[in-house]
């Protein structure tokens, strides 16, 4: 049998020798929550705000959802709050003097509260094992008290807290910035594509000023429905499918894991590919994709190909179709399925500018500003990646 380590894998300049075990209550206060009467329960900003469990624990941080006139076990100002009610073990900062509902407890360190904080997210997975009940999923007092830590002295406690909180600081900033421009695109699609009947934008690039000309989809594109190639289908291959799972909610494309080697014809680039068929609110009816290159791709069934004539930018007809996809979800037939036809697609009638040359600005715009997101994205996931790396190696 095989002893436990007790130094992590990586380590601070300055700090040696093993790591001590402990218990959890010998580290810190731990109080239960009660849920108070909920004749007390209110929106009305009279008593505390009342956390009950994992739906009023956002991002690591509290989020009350109601207030709490009656209260018997409350949590202060960043103290750790725990759940221990399904999903068991997620761990938040309190915001808030807060009541505490029998779904959570709150936790305050003895010494180092943000390494206590940090050591606890690394911990969430293990509290499977301590799960206990068939139908509702919880852990008790006992369990938690007597959680086994692995833990340094203070001081370098406070080193590796103080590494987590700076990190989490950049994951925070970067995350704001992500938004900010998912939320200024979304503001400028608003402003730069006519809505409410108008014939016009609201916004519009200098040395455009005619009208722009109502068009239905079918003077605009080559419409073509995909096949089915389920007795073709690979996990690799020369051609990869576009099927239901391949476009996203925001138009991206994504890898669909399924291929064939043979095919009778190919997707060009710059080719729009639409969802014919969602399940749910149908928020995926409609929405488009662009192709990015030549004979990479085939379509298959419940998907449709909107090849662009030359009376349009296939970038803007993206981002205009996208826009507009409240149209096609209202155009979803179906129980279980929601389903849009091809007269549904062609019959699509919205504004475009006649001059070529005002829908490449617009869709070369919107393209650079995709491109600032995706990178704030991918700069995101990095840091994220780089957090989860060092909660493995910096914790025994």
């Amino acid at each position: 049998m095989t002893t436990k380590s007790k130094v992590p894998q990586i380590r601070f300049k300055g700090f040696s020798g093993e790591w001590e075990e402990s218990k959890l209550n010998e580290k810190a206060f731990i109080t239960m929550g009660q849920s108070p009467v909920s004749s007390s329960y209110n929106e009305n900003s009279i008593g505390l705000p009342l956390i009950q469990g994992n739906a009023d624990c956002k991002e690591r941080k509290t989020s009350p959802r109601i207030f709490a006139s009656q209260f018997t076990k409350e949590c202060f100002i960043n103290d750790i709050v725990m759940t221990v009610r399904a999903p068991v073990g997620y761990v938040s900062k309190s915001l808030h003097h807060a009541c505490i509902g029998r779904g959570v407890c709150s936790i305050k360190s003895k010494e180092d509260g943000e390494f206590l904080f940090q050591f606890l997210i690394n911990y969430e997975n293990q509290w499977l094992k301590f799960s206990q009940g068939s139908t509702f999923t919880a852990v008790n007092s006992d369990d938690i008290k007597n959680l086994n830590l692995i833990i340094p002295n203070h001081n370098e406690q406070t080193k590796i807290g103080d590494y987590f909180q700076q990190l989490d600081k950049l994951i925070e900033q970067k995350e704001k910035k992500y938004q900010k421009l998912k939320q200024f695109k979304k503001a400028m699609l608003d402003k730069m594509f006519p809505k409410n009947g108008a014939d016009t934008p609201e916004i519009r690039f200098k040395g455009f000023s005619s009208k722009w000309e109502e068009k239905s989809l079918s003077e605009l594109i080559e419409y073509k429905n995909g096949k089915g190639h389920e007795d073709k289908q690979t996990l690799s291959g020369k051609y990869e499918l576009i099927n239901l799972n391949s476009i996203s909610i925001d138009g991206g494309l994504k890898h669909s894991g399924k291929f064939v080697n043979e095919t009778e014809s190919t997707l060009n680039e710059n080719d729009l590919v639409m969802v014919l068929s969602d399940v749910g609110h149908g928020d995926l009816l409609g929405r488009v994709a662009l192709i990015p290159e030549n004979n990479k791709f085939v379509l298959n069934q419940r998907v449709a190909l909107l090849r662009p004539f030359n009376n349009i930018i296939p970038q803007f007809l993206f981002y205009n179709i996208n826009v507009n996809q409240k149209y096609f979800k209202m155009q979803g037939a179906g129980m279980s399925q929601l389903n849009i036809s091809k007269s549904s697609v062609e019959s699509f009638i919205s504004y475009i500018p006649s001059d070529l040359k005002e829908q490449q600005k617009i869709g070369n715009y919107f393209q650079k500003l995709d491109k600032q997101i995706e990178l704030q994205q991918k700069e995101l996931e990095k840091l994220k990646n780089i957090k989860k790396a060092s909660l493995s190696k910096m914790f025994v």
